[in-house]
């Protein structure tokens, strides 16, 4: 969706100026949308007796972003070992983190168990005799198999590499207590970017169900149920907002109930990354190239590097032209990148106002796997981060990368093998 008219209203009268003194491209970031976000999120899931998000870290891998979260009271969803250290790296430790990594190595369990721990969520039964040393409060993440269906985006649970099966669910909590677990926790991730609140209600009642099953195999009780992440943002404009506060009650109802007939109530999490800061980024990238041939072109300063979703996904950002506005002088166009690939496209066959070289151009909603997802191929360098304060001011977060970054991994010291067999 475009970015909040609260962002927009803010941004566009300064953005000539943010671009003159930082130059583009540039992602920047909503300090106010993000905290009213957060305190929405809150309040929507008050019903419940315990509710705690825990900030996907994948989605906007950044310090000064991830202390808003902090302040607001959240957690951090890590999946490697550099995410471990960026959450650390704020103050944040033991429960505040919960740690679910997938084709987990011995050095990743090492690095979780390190520096005050964390919630260790297990992919797989098969890692339950690798975790060095078992803590004493252990998660699994579910997957249901066959028995439900995933959403368009994340696909079939049985094609997914991800959790345990159903079938082994059970004995993955009697392995893991064999092993000295006393307090547990039940995870699943069962969506991306889902915009109809009813799935994510499903998906919380699937997990209470679970949840009944291994409390009456095992006579043990679950501190809390993750339904993970996965709330989506509308990206297009006709597209219409997640219902948060219906799925919010409709879950408290589910809970309340669980509660009354099992005489506890589990505490609810979730690991929004997307939700939560999704529509309060954008890409700001100039003209620099226009080229007539078979199609119209735009070619910015941005590319691919930049922002992969509409290149590599398909994914629709909606764009604007700030200053130039309306139905007249509209032109059909791709807006493209200059890396060697024809996918290098932001948009495709879109409707535009005529833009000329040096018009600022706004892609939305790269507040989440937009910076975060950048690669270097074609040698290629990502932008700066910046993030707009609620004071108006706007600071530098993350540096553009330089050659010398690139470089860096070429400066080593010899090391050759000469295996004994040649």
């Amino acid at each position: 969706m475009p970015a909040p008219d609260e962002f927009k209203n803010r941004l566009f009268p300064v953005l000539q100026d943010i671009a003159d003194h930082f130059g583009t491209p540039f992602h920047i970031y909503d300090e106010a949308g993000i905290r009213k976000t957060g305190e929405h999120l809150k309040k929507s899931f008050s019903g419940l007796p315990a509710f705690k998000e825990y900030f996907a870290v994948k989605a906007l891998p950044n310090p000064s972003v991830m202390n808003i979260m902090k302040e607001m009271g959240f957690g951090f969803d890590c999946s490697s070992i550099t995410e471990l250290m960026l959450a650390r790296g704020i103050g944040s430790t033991g429960g505040e983190i919960i740690f679910t990594s997938n084709n987990t190595s011995r050095e990743e369990f090492h690095a979780a168990a390190a520096d005050g721990g964390c919630i260790l969520n297990l992919d797989d039964i098969s890692l339950v005799p690798k975790v060095p040393e078992m803590p004493e409060l252990i998660c699994f993440r579910y997957n249901p198999g066959p028995r439900r269906t995933g959403n368009e985006i994340i696909g079939n649970p049985v094609e997914s590499k991800y959790g345990v099966a159903h079938e082994q669910i059970v004995d993955a909590y009697r392995k893991a207590m064999d092993r000295g677990a006393r307090r547990f926790g039940l995870h699943t991730m069962m969506a991306s970017n889902e915009l109809d609140y009813r799935y994510m209600v499903q998906t919380a009642d699937m997990l209470l169900d679970i949840a009944r099953t291994v409390s009456d195999a095992l006579d043990i009780r679950f501190e809390f149920l993750n339904v993970g992440g996965g709330l989506g943002i509308p990206y297009k404009p006709e597209d219409a907002p997640l219902d948060l506060v219906s799925m919010g009650d409709e879950i408290a109802a589910l809970f309340k109930r669980f509660g009354e007939t099992n005489g506890y109530t589990p505490q609810l999490s979730m690991e929004s990354g997307r939700y939560m800061t999704g529509p309060h980024g954008v890409l700001a990238t100039t003209a620099i190239n226009r080229k007539d041939i078979y199609r119209k072109y735009i070619g910015v300063d941005a590319c691919m590097s930049s922002l992969m979703r509409p290149g590599v996904y398909g994914a629709y950002h909606h764009i604007d032209v700030p200053g130039k506005s309306g139905e007249q002088n509209r032109e059909i166009v791709d807006v493209v990148g200059s890396l060697c690939e024809n996918n290098d496209k932001f948009a495709i066959q879109r409707p535009l106002p005529k833009i000329d070289d040096g018009d600022i151009l706004i892609i939305h909603d790269t507040g989440a796997h937009g910076h975060s997802m950048g690669f270097n191929y074609n040698g290629k360098l990502r932008p700066k981060e910046l993030l707009f304060r609620v004071d108006g001011s706007v600071e530098l977060i993350r540096r553009e990368e330089t050659p010398e970054d690139y470089f860096a991994t070429l400066s080593f010291e010899k090391n050759v093998l000469s295996p004994s067999g040649n």
